[in-house]
């Protein structure tokens, strides 16, 4: 198997009002927000451009379910499909099913304490 998770592909929050969030950042420490917060533009080891998302959501979003949590975190993996093979075969919760886009591929697990992880295999390019 090849690496499982190669760095932080996103941060994501609850926001009692996300316009805020991301206009304070904006103005106190420099974020270049959008509708969906801000996107970190860095090049890994190899030169290859990467990105990572700071994203505020609204405080009543269900996609953080069925964690209860305040926050969730995305990591950058690679070869999801396989990875997810070898964590459900390890015991870890599965959250859904795998879903493909242009930018990449998602899957969904629980960690220990029963925080929903978000698992992203990008396609970098995909933003270029």
């Amino acid at each position: 198997m090849k690496k499982r998770v190669t760095g932080i592909g996103g941060l994501f929050f609850k926001s009692k009002n996300p316009k805020a969030s991301k206009d304070w950042y904006n103005k106190h420490l420099g974020f270049n927000t959008d509708d969906y917060g801000c996107t970190f533009w860095w090049k890994d080891k190899d030169g290859i451009d990467c990105s990572t998302q700071w994203s505020p959501f609204k405080d009543d979003t269900t996609y953080f379910k069925p964690s209860k949590k305040e926050f969730m975190f995305n990591y950058r993996v690679e070869n999801l499909k396989e990875l997810l093979v070898t964590l459900k075969e390890e015991g870890v919760t599965i959250v859904g099913d795998m879903q493909e886009y242009d930018y990449g591929k998602f899957g969904w697990i629980l960690d220990n304490e029963g925080n929903k992880i978000e698992l992203w295999e990008p396609v970098d390019q995909a933003f270029l």
